[in-house]
C-alpha cells in the first residue's frame, strides 16, 4: 500500500517566503478591445498592477537566486481587510478568527494572480505547483503571505 503525500515526512530542498502588502486581488477576467477589424485581448488594470506587486515582492525574496526548476509546494496565507462598516464587537470576533471570510476576493482566483505573478521569478512556470495550502481569512493587517518549497518529487 502506498502512503500519501501528505504522510510523508518531506526533506526541505529550497524556500522561500514573502509577503504581499495591501488588499489581495483576485485575478480579473481578460478583456476585449475592437481596434478597427481586429480585436485585442488585455489584462485588467487592477490585475496588472497586482501581479506587478507580486514580482516585486517575489523579486526581492529570491535574491537574485534562479527560479525553482522541479514540483513544488505552495502555501498562500490570504488575510483580507475587516470591514470598517462592521461594529467593533463584529470587527473583534473577525480578528479573532470567529468569522468566515465568505466574501469577495474568491481565495482560487488570488492564487491566480500570485501564481502568474512569480512566473520567471520563483519559478520557471506556475504549473511547477503541484501541492497547495489555502487559507482566507480576515485580518488588521491584509495581505498575502506566499511560502514556496521545493518538493523531493521528479518532474514528469
Amino acid at each position: 500500500m502506498t502512503q500519501s503525500l501528505f504522510e510523508q515526512p518531506k526533506p526541505l530542498l529550497r524556500r522561500v517566503a514573502f509577503t504581499i502588502p495591501g488588499q489581495p486581488v483576485a485575478k480579473g477576467r481578460p478583456k476585449f478591445a475592437r481596434q478597427g477589424a481586429f480585436v485585442r485581448t488585455y489584462t485588467p488594470e487592477k490585475t496588472a498592477s497586482y501581479e506587478n506587486l507580486v514580482k516585486l515582492s517575489a523579486t526581492q525574496a529570491m535574491s537574485g537566486r534562479p527560479p525553482f526548476d522541479g514540483p513544488v509546494e505552495l502555501t498562500l496565507e490570504i488575510r483580507l481587510q475587516i470591514p470598517a462598516s462592521w461594529s467593533k464587537k463584529r470587527q473583534q470576533l473577525a480578528e479573532a478568527g470567529q468569522v468566515a471570510a465568505t466574501k469577495k476576493p474568491d481565495a482560487d482566483n488570488v492564487l491566480k494572480a500570485v501564481k502568474d505573478g512569480m512566473n520567471g521569478i520563483v519559478w520557471i512556470d506556475d504549473a511547477q505547483a503541484v501541492e497547495y495550502r489555502i487559507s482566507k481569512r480576515y485580518g488588521t493587517t491584509p495581505g498575502v503571505r506566499v511560502i514556496v518549497e521545493q518538493l523531493p518529487l521528479q518532474a514528469a
